[in-house]
């Protein structure tokens, strides 16, 4: 394997529909706005959108051996994922999500665990390091990362010059301790603003930053939505402001603001530039079902920077 980006944590397989603001009673029936299903999860979406935005991307995960599965690698080897290091995990389904989106953009997740939760790394995903210029962590709790592994590769990573950074999923409040483990080998600590504030207890989202970059971290990208992303770097705070658009689905908005964040990195733009390419990618995800929404290459992100309306900083 010999990628740009290596991406290493949870890939599942979502399934997205809207608009639904309740069940139909018994075994009633209603016709729905579109329903769409993409492989997802931290590491899986953002190796995708990366490829699809011109980066060369593998994969370090695992899905099950069951069609599921099957659908996922496939779905991954079509938008040029290298799936070399994808593992199949024989018993285990595949990581499933339902995400039932109601007309107001309401967000309900009903995960189904699977195969995903086991991703390891082991000597050969080691050697897949060599040549690869970034890697992107999204296995904050996994049952077979977390505890050590997951830090070893990351400072593995760190030895060869790769560039890290790190997002997360659903973090449970023991995932402060793996923090403490696997953030001094993080150069871009990604989380969203929900997890800042419920890991720090803080509210206030330059404070979280700060601690996180006291944990470790070279430099913290707090996304907050609708109201833009804090970047925190070099000891400089800027808020980079989200672009207006009719938000369908935020399925994978987090996701893919990481693969355009590191992909503007890739082409040698500052932090600042990337995390500007980095919302107008989400903008576009935004606007349609599931993975991809409306996000189609490379060029037609880059224009959308300029082409998209900016909202106001709060």
């Amino acid at each position: 394997m010999n990628n740009q980006l290596l991406a290493i944590g949870l890939t599942t397989l979502d399934i997205v529909a809207r608009a639904i603001d309740q069940l139909p009673a018994a075994e009633g029936a209603v016709l729905i706005e579109g329903a769409a299903c993409a492989p997802a999860g931290t590491a899986a979406a953002c190796a995708m959108i990366a490829s699809r935005l011109g980066l060369k991307a593998g994969l370090i995960s695992a899905v099950g051996d069951d069609m599921t599965g099957r659908l996922v690698r496939h779905g991954l080897e079509t938008e040029g994922v290298d799936v070399g290091r994808l593992a199949v995990l024989p018993g285990f389904p595949t990581s499933t999500t339902l995400l039932p989106i109601d007309s107001r953009g309401g967000r309900p997740v009903l995960h189904a665990p699977g195969a995903g939760s086991f991703t390891e790394v082991g000597p050969e995903d080691h050697a897949a390091l060599a040549g690869a210029g970034f890697v992107h962590y999204g296995g904050i709790g996994g049952l077979k990362l977390d505890g050590g592994a997951g830090a070893a590769f990351l400072a593995a990573a760190k030895a060869v010059g790769a560039v890290v950074t790190c997002d997360l999923i659903a973090p449970q409040p023991s995932a402060l301790a793996e923090l403490e483990r696997v953030l001094p080998h993080i150069d871009y600590f990604m989380p969203s603003a929900v997890e800042a504030r419920g890991l720090t207890g803080l509210t206030d989202l330059s404070a979280a930053a700060d601690r996180f970059i006291a944990l470790g971290a070279k430099a913290c990208i707090i996304k907050n939505g609708e109201e833009g992303a804090l970047l925190a770097v070099d000891g400089a705070k800027i808020v980079v402001p989200a672009h207006v658009v009719e938000v369908v689905d935020t399925t994978s908005c987090g996701d893919s603001f990481c693969a355009g964040f590191i992909v503007g990195l890739s082409r040698g733009w500052t932090p600042l530039e990337a995390c500007r390419l980095a919302a107008a990618t989400a903008a576009l995800v935004a606007q349609g079902l599931a993975t991809f929404g409306r996000l189609i290459d490379f060029e037609s992100t880059a224009a959308a920077m300029s082409l998209l309306p900016l909202r106001e900083a709060a």
